[in-house]
């Protein structure tokens, strides 16, 4: 019995080091959103910062988490096999669910999650005592579980959500009529004063969030900011309020970005500090729980945890070894990136690519918000509004695409220091509060308040916010119940079931890693469409060359495809296809939807390269709403088990596939060469092509006289040439378009390097 307790705890080692993995992959979007999303640094100086501060964190840490041995359930209650249940089960349950969000890219609470699986796992094996003992019922649940602690949890999130929102929106509202987005225009000591106030929100936040339980802190230092806070932060303020006005003066230091530094390096500290014990405390109370059953030799049914309600420290080599994994994660891992994509995207102040589609409820609270506005517009003075709106006037500053930041250095710096304060506050009330949300929230409410949110981006927004709250909540209940469903299989099943549900997660963790390489690698190939940036016609004939063959190759693979797939009757194939013809023609709308981009950057004597950029992907449009045509009709055919196309039909279609492919190959050939002079030879064979695909339909109509008996297939089929010969039209009209703009004598303008052009974001 006991080679069973030493293989969980072999398995919560591996399962401590897989959730440090996963949790800080989650996590990171607490302390590298504002830096990343403002582009105040490198992304190499932002990932230094917050490693020194997850790697001082963590020697730091306030050491074992008293939630994990006493915060949720009752310890004297069970007995060491059944804490080993609990414990083990909240540990697969964790790693699973937290790599489940980090592979959609959605951030959530490694504070809520590992708390509710406690509560679950604890109140499934409380179920399971209390059904064998004749003498106890449901009422007695409440023994074993720690409820107030529970609600008080529940409360706080719930409060943490509303307050962080609303005290962000506030504080970036009233900093931005102040300094505008013109910040570095204002005088200096409009920086100083704001300097003061960010640096002492996030040093006392870095001093009592971070650091107030670490071992080299004197108790005389700790008594000082226990008993005079305010002392502490009217130094602070008159301190570092001076330091910046110096700075600024003597050396021009860029202080706003030093603010963000700073604020990046803080709450690196506080989350390894603090967050650390979500991923290595049950681990490490279960070591401890190990350790003093088998100094008594007692019976694992029998022995009482009681030994759990006493603090313990943990030690310094376990923090440190965790230490190196949570910076080692940090710049390795890609779903952290892909979870501090989620959060910045939905702050960013431009519009673009929406990731989330509305919902009911978005549009609703879009459209009650517009009439709350139109009403508090209606009171406010006249002259009140005229000067906010000056406020609120961002710079004409064109910037290429992957140049530009996401929001500027005072939202990034509200972000932190409105996030360090919150947490200061909460943590010297001692309320549960998690990291994740407040700083997920602060900058939803900063990029509301610097109206980020307009009219072109709201719903989204707001639908992705939604969203993402929406997740948390999901996190609790799904952590709840899957940590209760492990801890009944692993009582019941004991060494069976543990072997069976490390292989499960194992798999489970192997297959999310390579699904996510394989979306990523996917994401960075070749078939995607490219913004055009140049100002001229000959540039955007040149720039757009490369779109133009990336279409016309996927565009020859989609109609083969339909083709093939009607032939063999093949319907997994034509539902594929479908996909593709989505993907392409998301992509060019997407193109579409940076016309406005495209011809505000057009400089004065080049208008006309817009005339050509429109009029191409007018005839790109044309061509996909062909082969979309062909691909859902194919499919539909195929779905529905209506008659499949005769072998004449068969062989026709093929026989113009094959002309079309060889059309299709040179065009891509003369576009990816930029050899426009081929567009001749090609143009020169279009009425060849035409006659060929009348021919099929005389064919056909002559056929539907004579033998055809199946209305479906023949509308199917003459759809299918009809659209063909639609396709060709659109491509047609592209070449002539490209074959009578360009001009081999004239040199493409190149942009200009003093103003960058806006958006080439890839698709």
């Amino acid at each position: 019995m006991e080679n069973l307790y030493v293989y969980m705890l072999v398995a919560l080692a591996f399962l401590a080091v897989a959730d440090l993995v996963v949790g800080v992959s989650n996590d990171a979007v607490n302390f590298l959103n504002s830096a990343i999303g403002s582009k105040a640094v490198s992304f190499k100086t932002i990932m230094i910062v917050a490693s020194l501060g997850v790697a001082v964190g963590a020697m730091t840490s306030s050491g074992m988490m008293e939630v994990a041995r006493k915060g949720i359930f009752n310890p004297g209650e069970f007995m060491f096999n059944e804490i080993m249940v609990i414990f083990m089960a909240v540990m697969l349950t964790d790693i699973l669910l937290l790599d489940f969000f980090n592979t959609m890219g959605l951030p959530t609470s490694t504070t809520v999650s590992i708390v509710f699986e406690l509560l679950g796992a604890s109140v499934a094996v409380a179920l399971i005592k209390i059904a064998k003992d004749q003498d106890q019922s449901i009422i007695d649940l409440g023994n074993y579980i720690n409820n107030e602690k529970a609600i008080v949890i529940i409360l706080g999130i719930l409060l943490s959500v509303v307050v962080a929102f609303t005290v962000g929106a506030l504080v970036q509202y009233i900093s931005r009529l102040l300094l505008s987005f013109n910040f570095n225009d204002k005088p200096s000591w409009y920086s100083a004063i704001f300097s003061g106030f960010a640096i002492t929100s996030i040093m006392y936040f870095i001093i009592v969030k971070g650091l107030k339980n670490a071992a080299f802190m004197a108790p005389s230092v700790k008594e000082f900011l226990s008993t005079n806070p305010f002392t502490f932060v009217g130094l602070s303020f008159a301190v570092f309020t001076l330091f910046s006005y110096l700075a600024i003066k003597l050396f021009n230091a860029k202080i706003y970005t030093i603010i963000i530094i700073i604020g990046t390096f803080a709450l690196a500290v506080a989350f390894a500090g603090n967050d650390l014990v979500n991923f290595i405390g049950v681990p490490i109370a279960a070591y401890n729980s190990y350790e003093d059953w088998s100094l008594t030799g007692a019976d694992p049914t029998t022995y009482a945890m009681t030994a759990l309600g006493e603090p313990v420290q943990t030690e310094p080599y376990l923090l440190l070894i965790a230490g190196l994994i949570m910076v080692f994660t940090l710049w390795f891992s890609s779903k952290a990136k892909a979870v501090v994509k989620t959060s910045v995207d939905l702050s960013r102040q431009d519009e673009g690519t929406e990731r989330f589609e509305p919902n009911f409820l978005s549009r609703n609270i879009v459209r009650l918000t517009i009439g709350l506005n139109e009403s508090i517009n209606r009171v406010l003075p006249e002259s009140f509004k005229n000067w906010s709106n000056k406020q609120f006037v961002e710079p004409n500053v064109i910037v290429k695409g992957s140049d530009r930041p996401a929001f500027d250095l005072v939202r990034a710096a509200v972000n932190l220091m409105v996030a360090s304060v919150l947490i200061s506050i909460a943590t010297s009330m001692k309320l549960p509060l998690s990291t994740t949300y407040v700083t997920f929230m602060v900058a939803m409410g900063t990029s509301l308040a610097d109206r980020a949110w307009g009219t072109e981006s709201a719903v989204y927004r707001v639908a992705g916010v939604l969203n993402v709250i929406g997740g948390w909540f999901f996190t609790a209940f799904s952590a709840f119940v899957a940590a209760a469903i492990m801890a009944y299989i692993l009582y019941h099943g004991e060494g069976y079931a543990l072997i069976g549900l490390i292989t499960l997660a194992i798999v489970l963790l192997v297959r999310s890693y390579l699904s996510h390489r394989k979306s990523t690698k996917i994401m960075k190939e070749e078939d995607h469409l490219e913004r055009a940036e140049s100002s001229s016609t000959q540039g955007v004939i040149q720039e757009s060359a490369a779109n133009i063959a990336n279409v016309i190759k996927r565009g020859n693979r989609i109609y083969t495809s339909a083709i093939n797939g009607l032939a063999i009757q093949d319907l997994k194939r034509l539902r594929k296809n479908r996909q593709q013809v989505d993907k392409l023609s998301n992509e060019i709308d997407d193109l579409k939807d940076n016309i406005f981009y495209f011809i505000r950057n057009l400089e004065e004597p080049s208008v006309a390269a817009s005339n050509f950029y429109i009029n191409i992907l007018a005839h790109l449009q044309d061509m996909t709403q062909s082969l979309d045509y062909i691909s859902k009709a194919s499919h539909k055919h195929i779905n529905n088990n209506h008659k499949k196309l005769t072998f004449s039909q068969v062989k026709e279609l093929k026989e113009l596939d094959a002309n079309l492919e060889t059309l299709f190959q040179t065009t891509q050939k003369a576009f990816e060469t930029r050899s426009f002079e081929m567009i001749g030879s090609v143009l020169s064979d279009k009425a060849k092509i035409y006659d060929l695909v009348r021919e099929k339909i005389q064919k056909q109509v002559e056929r539907t006289r004579n033998e055809e008996s199946s209305p479906k297939n023949t509308t199917l089929y003459f759809s299918l040439l009809l659209e063909t010969k639609d396709l060709l039209t659109a491509m047609m009209n592209l070449l002539e378009e490209y074959f009578h703009s360009h001009d081999s004598s004239i040199k493409p303008a190149q942009p200009s390097t003093s103003e960058p052009l806006e958006n080439d974001e890839s698709l």
